[in-house]
């Protein structure tokens, strides 16, 4: 019975962390039994060859659901970039069309508008089943939306070409200064994703955020993006959004239970 309540388990967290990766685990079990496979290091070898198959035939069933994938073999060419493979490994790469197109155009203008410029995607969504939540995210489940890491440049003003403040592209806050608008002052929420990670702010490098390319990036998410490509909103910490001079009203915060938004750009569609 305890070995039925883990193996549910850990069907559970893999589905959760990717998706399709109870589904993959389940068959390479029933595979292993069938094959008569006892030791540990057959069965996770098993499971990974199963993972990887499943992963490889979602991005060919996919379009079918309405989602296709942001590829992660950028090549030395490419303006658009996903952060990390592991974003692929995960399944947590997948939007709409329409959305690719969006990221795409956002890509080929800041390289006309700045030489060289890469753009760096995070997280988007999974594959399949609009309504299926990507932790931590709340809203990332429909392929509508996708997450921009912020451009960055070093403590002496120079540009990061493609690169971020954290390994994974998130939890490397911009902290507000003195005075700035600090909207959830005040605010404690014991259902909220809006982590500080205080203790992992010291651990990351001195960037800053590359002013003119990012707010040339929103300028052009809330004029053109929301012309050809349907751009519904762009969430941002609002110190950022004052620090930038950014006023467009597709700009919004998130609220206070939302995580936040001054380590990285949330863009969704209509």
């Amino acid at each position: 019975m305890l070995r039925l309540i883990l193996h549910a388990l850990a069907a559970l967290i893999l589905t959760l962390l990717t998706q399709i990766g109870g589904v993959a685990y389940l068959f390479a079990l029933a595979a292993a039994r069938i094959c008569g496979l006892r030791r540990f290091p057959a069965k996770l070898a098993l499971f990974l060859l199963c993972y990887a198959a499943a992963t490889v035939a979602t991005q060919f069933a996919a379009p079918a659901f309405g989602r296709v994938p942001l590829s992660c073999m950028a090549g030395a060419e490419d303006r658009l970039i996903v952060h990390s493979p592991i974003y692929c490994a995960l399944n947590r790469n997948y939007i709409t069309p329409k959305l690719r197109d969006l990221a795409e155009a956002l890509a080929t203008h800041m390289d006309q508008q700045f030489p060289g410029t890469v753009t760096v995607a995070l997280d988007a969504n999974f594959p399949f089943v609009n309504g299926f939540p990507l932790l931590p995210h709340l809203s990332h489940a429909d392929g509508k939306k996708l997450d921009f890491a912020y451009y960055y440049k070093d403590a002496g003003g120079a540009f990061l070409n493609g690169a971020t403040r954290s390994p994974i592209g998130y939890f490397a806050f911009e902290e507000p200064g003195p005075g700035e608008e600090l909207p959830c002052a005040g605010h404690h929420d014991w259902l909220t994703t809006r982590w500080n990670f205080d203790a992992l702010q010291p651990l990351f490098p001195a960037y800053r955020i590359e002013e003119q390319r990012t707010a040339a990036a929103v300028a052009w998410l809330t004029t053109e993006g929301a012309a050809r490509f349907g751009l519904q909103k762009i969430f941002i910490e609002p110190h950022l959004k004052n620090a930038l001079g950014i006023s467009d009203a597709h700009v919004r915060f998130q609220g206070c239970r939302a995580a936040r938004h001054d380590d990285h750009i949330h863009v969704q569609i209509e």
